[in-house]
């Protein structure tokens, strides 16, 4: 489900964003990050590379009885609690020789996700058919926070911006029917002797 999510993500900024073919490529613009062989992170030059950063569980959403869940036919299931995550998604635009439009697609990014913070099944029916919706918030790290990032891809900074993606929930599937469960209350009643 994370691959599909950072994937739908990758493919909406390619649909929306498509690259100008004018200089004879055909490559995406918005491509996946990888890896070299000291197991640095690597960006791929003239384009902007997606990250998966950062996966937090999101517990302020939490149903009150976290081990039950009544499907639409009224039945009540056991099941395990659902873990609802976050996912930080970094987006490195990398142009060596032209900074100033690392910095353009940038903006670029940034608006659009001002103006489409919500992806449902109305607005984009492409959406993963698990993931019923997604919230896009833009991250500002602070820059120890931002140093702990980039220096844990062991790469020097780049022109970046981070994403906190809400929320991905992982039900469980496999739940079983609940037992009905009576309460009996008890009601002592102690008579004076006499």
């Amino acid at each position: 489900m994370i691959a599909d999510v950072v994937g739908f993500l990758r493919a909406r900024l390619n649909q929306t964003f498509p690259r100008d073919t004018s200089g004879g490529s055909a490559e995406d613009l918005f491509v996946y990050a990888g890896s070299g062989k000291d197991d640095a992170v690597s960006f791929t030059a003239n384009a902007v590379s997606v990250l998966l950063v950062r996966i937090e569980e999101d517990t302020a959403m939490r149903p009150p009885d976290r081990h039950v869940q009544i499907a639409a036919d009224g039945v009540r299931r056991r099941v395990e609690p659902e873990i609802r995550m976050n996912l930080f998604v970094l987006f490195v635009a990398r142009f060596p020789d032209d900074y100033g439009l690392s910095l353009q697609h940038l903006s670029r990014l940034v608006r659009y996700f001002q103006n489409h913070r919500v992806f449902t099944r109305d607005n984009s029916p492409e959406l993963p058919e698990q993931v019923p919706q997604l919230v896009l918030e833009l991250v500002t790290p602070t820059f120890a926070e931002q140093n702990e990032i980039w220096g844990t891809l062991r790469v020097s900074y780049q022109p970046s911006v981070l994403y906190r993606v809400r929320m991905v929930v992982f039900p469980d599937e496999d739940g079983v029917l609940a037992s009905i469960t009576k309460t009996v209350t008890a009601r002592v009643v102690r008579v004076p002797p006499g």
